[in-house]
């Protein structure tokens, strides 16, 4: 049951962050100066989350390999 809650939060989530709505569907107005953009912090950090409670490590993607030159 747990897995199928951080799996539904991944994808809703993710959902919001693409925002197919083309910006209609907003919990917090962006125009807001500060607190505009909390709302896809928390999505953002949401999907983070849900992505590595399944064991996928996005921070690699941004290391440096450093036997290359």
């Amino acid at each position: 049951m747990k897995k199928i809650i951080i799996v539904i939060t991944g994808i809703l989530s993710a959902l919001y962050l693409l925002n197919p709505t083309a910006g209609l569907f907003e919990i917090l107005p962006d125009n807001i100066p500060f607190v505009g953009n909390i709302d896809e912090v928390t999505a953002t950090t949401l999907l983070l989350a849900s992505l590595g409670y399944f064991g996928i490590d996005v921070s690699n993607f941004f290391k440096r390999d450093k036997n290359k030159k």
